[in-house]
């Protein structure tokens, strides 16, 4: 079970090989060999795949120095382990030229002085490999069903990773993104100081962990990495120390069994809890409702650490999701929910933000709370939050596309029992989100802009405030659908440049003059004068929200 493969040394020391010489290619000892291939023939390139041992009498070698050496670079190329020349049978010597191409590239040339059976050879390395490969199969089987008894039995993970120490009898990292770096076995302060310098510098770079890697540690040691990936997320990772850069296929399934073993001991740990914490829908059903009476014992329901007046800030949000009811079906939209939601409080974990979550329908609520150490604690707050949203568009694109979800972030309070707000502001955010193309992508309630404004505007004193400035242009739009309304938006937005806008409308610019008119003869021609285009701008961004009071 060594880290090396069965490799050209292993064959050197073989009892059939030791009246055996190697007389090129000394540096390629260490090719792996995974089977033993006899070939007479000069076209060598159809018949042999990589990590092959080939044997010969060297009979390509009669024809010409030249045909030997095209000979040589085929299986060369091909990716072979080595090549054994039986000499008397064929031929006698070995070209010089022969020699140096497989110093040149490493290739192992192995000579025998006096006949041999090439069958011998064979039976006694494929035997040696098959063997082999059923003791690694028997080990990864017994290895397995460990795994599944240790899983079947508790969530403890520290298990899980000193059986795979045992088996693999190399020192095991497990790198967390929310906890502290653990080893088994333990290792000396120093050591580990030195290990968790490198392991957390290379963490920055964990979400583009997808598959197994090898880190360079040093000049003699790797680390085997292994992501655990819940919902197409990186939480953690399985580290193997190693002592060469090419682990074995054994050391490799070893490290993905155990990987994906602690992920299903994280998830089956994240659904317990959502069991559990089914009371923080109370708070939060409390704190919507304005039931809150004790800002003091709001706090300690929420558990946080030490309540004490402001010494947190909050924020509420909003996750909304839109179903197809007719492709999903009611059972399955409930277990995307619940997926979602589990995922939710995992992203919240992995900033290490106190949090409360609730579902209903097909609405998350959520609330981060941050201690107010700094005059940056709030920046930090909002960075976390478009961290949780970042994760949850990776999981949606790749596990469920076509699912449409929209998040909205209110402002921060200082109070858990204001966070009400904040929800209010959440909301208005997804409405708008949802209405104004321009604001779709927009998440938080601080980069609303104007629209924090224009949607606390009463819709009736709204609507007519709009029709005062663009009706006439937007009843002579429904009759004659000239797209005056849209022509006049963009005219503002590239500051009343026409080439420009007719490139962003994708109009030919004489159309762009036609349009420009009439919309002059409408709205009369004041109306880039700065106090006009002030009322006509904002009338314009207020259009959209129409369809909000509408509904």
């Amino acid at each position: 079970m060594d880290e090396m493969p069965f490799c050209v040394k292993d064959v050197l020391e073989r009892p059939l090989f030791q009246r055996a010489a190697l007389i090129a290619g000394a540096h390629g000892l260490f090719r792996e060999v995974r089977w033993v291939h006899i070939l007479e023939i000069t076209h060598a390139a159809p018949y042999v795949s990589k990590h092959d041992l080939i044997l010969t009498t060297g009979i390509w070698l009669k024809r010409s120095v030249k045909s030997g050496l095209d000979y040589m670079r085929q299986i060369i190329d091909h990716g072979t382990s080595g090549l054994c020349i039986e000499f008397g049978t064929t031929i006698d010597e070995i070209p010089d030229k022969i020699i140096a191409l497989c110093d040149a590239y490493d290739f192992p040339l192995i000579l025998f002085r006096q006949p041999i059976r090439f069958e011998e050879i064979t039976q006694d390395i494929h035997s040696f490999l098959i063997n082999q490969h059923f003791g690694l199969l028997k080990n990864l089987e017994q290895f397995s069903q460990k795994q599944q008894q240790l899983i079947l039995q508790s969530t403890d993970i520290p298990a899980i990773l000193r059986l795979l120490q045992s088996y693999s009898e190399r020192q095991i990292i497990y790198l967390s993104t929310i906890e502290a770096n653990k080893f088994y076995p333990s290792v000396t302060k120093e050591k580990s100081d030195m290990i968790n310098a490198f392991c957390n510098e290379k963490k920055k770079a964990f979400d583009h962990i997808q598959e197994t890697e090898i880190w360079k540690m040093d000049d003699t040691c790797y680390l085997l990495i292994q992501p655990v990936v819940c919902f197409g997320q990186v939480f953690s990772c399985v580290g193997m120390v190693l002592h060469q850069a090419h682990p074995t296929e054994y050391m490799k399934l070893l490290i993905d069994y155990t990987a994906k073993a602690v992920a299903t001991v994280l998830l089956r740990t994240q659904f317990l809890e959502e069991k559990i914490l089914s009371n923080q829908n109370e708070l939060i059903q409390d704190i919507l409702s304005k039931r809150i009476e004790s800002e003091e014992q709001a706090q300690m329901r929420m558990g946080l650490p030490s309540p004490n007046g402001e010494k947190y800030i909050f924020v509420g949000g909003v996750i909304e999701f839109e179903h197809n009811v007719i492709e999903a079906g009611p059972e399955r939209m409930e277990a995307r929910n619940q997926d979602i939601l589990v995922l939710t409080r995992s992203l919240l974990k992995r900033y290490q933000m106190h949090h409360l979550l609730m579902m209903k329908n097909n609405q998350i609520y959520f609330i981060c709370a941050k201690e107010r150490v700094t005059a940056e604690s709030l920046t930090g707050l909002y960075k976390n939050v478009q961290g949780l949203i970042d994760g949850l568009e990776k999981y949606i694109n790749q596990a469920l596309p076509g699912l449409n979800f929209h998040v909205g972030i209110g402002k921060s309070r200082t109070r858990l029992s204001e966070v009400w707000m904040s929800f209010k502001e959440a909301y208005q955010v997804i409405e708008i989100s949802q209405t104004v193309p321009a604001m779709e992508k927009c998440c938080f309630y601080g980069n609303l802009g104007v629209y924090q404004l224009l949607n606390t505007v009463p819709g009736p004193i709204l609507n007519e405030f709009i029709h005062d400035q663009l009706g006439q242009l937007i009843d002579y739009d429904h009759k004659h659908h000239l797209n005056l309304v849209d022509t006049l938006s963009m005219y503002f937005k590239c500051m009343g440049s026409k080439g420009e806008t007719a490139r962003k409308l994708f109009i030919h610019r004489q159309t762009l003059y036609n349009r420009l008119e009439k919309i002059r003869d409408i709205l009369g021609n004041d109306f880039f004068e700065p106090n006009r285009r002030h009322c006509l701008e904002m009338a314009l961004l207020g259009y959209p929200l129409q369809a909000i009071e509408e509904q």
